[in-house]
């Protein structure tokens, strides 16, 4: 398995996918779902360049706390310059099957786009379980691989190129299995929710507009996809939305659940 790299330059990139009109939408669904309140302790497990976790403080408030976790120190750098007025906002370098917090700890957790990259899925929903105080909520956000649409005029080649971007996660079609894990980890499943992003059109500010880019510099030289194919795959993209011909389409699946 070949992971993204959240270097400078990557964590620049995922800023870019975090600051797009999808990406805005699905963030408003999470906070609405997830619902952290004033004076509470909420946990941002892997909040990247912290677009998330800065809404979260401003809803909690001075009288509380949130917390963001994440292995990258580039993303954290972000995150701390995103939420610098703030100093209820804590920042921590970490690994979402080791957390660094006591037992019962957060009111809140979330977790959106992070699970899917974890090896060990069973061991971070025990960890998160573990600071969660009892009745302590959770919400967690995956996608799954298969939900993706994208129109393109040569199917074989699209294939395999997906099959190559499927090595950027360990668990590319985790939703269908979260369910399960959660209850296995002790948890009350509460609720299900799916949050499409729908891109008919390519647009410069568009969530595909950027993620093409990133899955055809990924790709190239896995799974027998050479550079050419994944040039030539992005150049058919960009020719259909010339056409007006352009489609895209990618659902989010959205659990929430109850700590003991």
């Amino acid at each position: 398995m070949a992971m993204l790299q959240f270097d400078d330059e990557g964590a620049k990139r995922t800023d870019r996918l975090y600051a797009s009109p999808d990406v805005v939408a699905q963030r408003n669904v999470v906070l609405a779902l997830l619902a952290p309140r004033p004076g509470e302790r909420v946990l941002d497990v892997g909040s990247g360049p912290g677009y998330l976790l800065e809404s979260i403080a401003r809803a909690v408030g001075p009288s509380g706390a949130a917390h963001g976790l994440d292995p990258s120190a580039a993303m954290n750098a972000l995150a701390a310059a995103r939420t610098g007025e703030l100093p209820w906002v804590h920042l921590d370098e970490g690994d979402a099957t080791a957390l660094p917090y006591p037992d019962d700890t957060f009111d809140a957790a979330v977790s959106t786009q992070v699970y899917e990259y974890v090896p060990d899925v069973p061991a971070a929903l025990a960890e998160l379980r573990r600071v969660l105080k009892p009745g302590g909520r959770a919400l967690i956000l995956d996608t799954d691989a298969d939900s993706l649409v994208w129109h393109t005029s040569d199917l074989e080649r699209h294939r395999r190129v997906l099959d190559a971007w499927d090595e950027h996660l360990a668990h590319p079609r985790l939703p269908r299995e979260l369910s399960a894990l959660l209850k296995r980890a002790g948890f009350s499943v509460t609720g299900h929710h799916v949050h499409p992003i729908l891109n008919p059109e390519l647009t410069p500010d568009s969530f595909s507009a950027t993620q093409m880019h990133i899955v055809a510099e990924f790709v190239a030289g896995r799974r027998g996809v050479t550079t050419a194919e994944a040039e030539a795959w992005l150049a058919d993209l960009r020719e259909r939305a010339d056409r007006n011909a352009y489609f895209y389409s990618l659902n989010r699946y959205l659990f929430t659940a109850v700590a003991p």
